[in-house]
């Protein structure tokens, strides 16, 4: 078959990952709809997800992992949102940070080690808990405020956390916490005991499977020697692609959609179905341009993290990474919006998937780096720039 979306395979082996991602998503599209509604945590797919090897696809080869490059990790993740864009963003978070840790080595070895054991062997998952209400989105630079209060043998550590995506799965996760005699901030290893709390706050608009509730730590004792010490190399940030490949996939479910439709829908004022109309054949122009020009930036911008170790920290790069995702994010949400016009009003109704799409592409909006922060950064290294 001629797919668009199998245009950025490049070999044998990340044809088959891309297959068993492809049936994983064509399972989850099932269950979408129900876990969207209830706002309900799909682990169900996450069981599916471990029985398929799928989360340890960023654990090193050392470990048992398959150690994949984020080229591919961004192939996969599209495959994933295509037929369910709240497991794919959730799983991202896991793998990206898995990515993340390896690369930068800013995890005590043994530590580090233990967590890709656990991975391999027994499906555990991990994530950063960094928001709060009152200090907004970390990537802006809010000082937490969880507290970190050295105690003998360790750290207590009491404060609450929002955007907590994965939370009612995970048996440990990072929390970042404010150290008051150090005036510095720190992230600490947490597994979960009965100091640990969810509120179930997560009732919102779009992404609604998430499970991003609020985590309270109360008074929670934390071993001295898991404060991870945060140093390690730079690397730019390249595993917040898996972000905008959730929501390309997104959008090119919608595309998809939107294609079938005008295929097959034929007015009975018309010889033939709307796909001869010139209007929609624009619309689906449109449509191509914005989601051929993301996936461009895209899956180069990938690659380029990928082969190009030694720029990762730089300017150039970081530049080139925030505008994938800002264009990818942008785009897709014009390409739902383009697709329901051509489906026209039966688009709204719940019986069909782009009212999800819809809601759910949206939410990249506010998935870092926000727009605002990339733009700032291209308008510095142009202003930098030697005429």
């Amino acid at each position: 078959m001629n797919r668009y979306i199998d245009q950025y395979i490049r070999n044998e082996e990340e044809r088959v990952r891309a297959g068993m991602a492809e049936e994983l998503a064509a399972r989850f599209a099932e269950r979408a709809a129900a876990h969207d509604r209830e706002g309900s945590f799909p682990f169900d797919n996450f069981a599916d997800l471990r029985e398929a090897g799928y989360l340890k696809l960023t654990v090193p080869k050392p470990f048992g992992g398959d150690g994949i490059s984020l080229y591919e990790l961004v192939l996969l993740q599209e495959r994933l949102a295509y037929g369910d864009g709240s497991t794919a963003l959730a799983v991202g978070w896991h793998l990206g940070q898995v990515l993340h840790i390896g690369t930068t080595g800013k995890w005590p070895p043994r530590i580090w080690a233990d967590l890709c054991r656990s991975v391999v062997s027994d499906g555990t998952m991990i994530n950063t808990f960094a928001s709060e209400a009152a200090s907004g989105s970390p990537s802006r630079g809010g000082k937490p405020e969880t507290k970190a209060i050295p105690v003998p043998g360790g750290w207590r550590i009491t404060g609450r956390k929002t955007f907590s995506t994965l939370s009612p799965i995970l048996d440990r996760f990072v929390v970042t916490a404010y150290i008051q005699g150090e005036d510095c901030t720190a992230d600490f290893l947490i597994t979960r005991t009965d100091r640990v709390s969810l509120a179930e706050t997560w009732d919102t608009l779009g992404m609604r499977a998430t499970g991003s509730h609020d985590v309270i730590l109360d008074d929670v004792f934390v071993e001295e020697d898991m404060r991870l010490t945060g140093q390690g190399a730079d690397d730019g940030g390249g595993w917040l692609l898996h972000i905008p490949a959730c929501y390309m996939g997104i959008a090119m479910a919608a595309r998809d959609f939107a294609l079938a439709f005008a295929r097959s829908y034929q007015p009975n004022h018309l010889a033939g179905p709307i796909a001869d109309l010139p209007s929609v054949r624009q619309t689906i122009g449109e449509m191509e341009a914005l989601l051929r020009t993301a996936r461009v930036l895209l899956y180069a911008a990938a690659d380029r993290w990928d082969r190009q170790k030694e720029e990762r920290p730089s300017a150039a790069m970081k530049s080139e990474l925030g505008l994938a995702k800002y264009t990818v994010t942008n785009n897709a949400v014009k390409i739902v919006d383009l697709a329901m016009r051509i489906v026209g009003g039966s688009s709204l109704s719940r019986k069909l998937p782009l009212e999800r799409y819809y809601r759910d592409v949206r939410a990249g909006l506010h998935n870092p780096p926000m727009d605002s922060s990339v733009l700032h950064n291209l308008a510095s290294a142009a202003l930098d720039e030697t005429l």
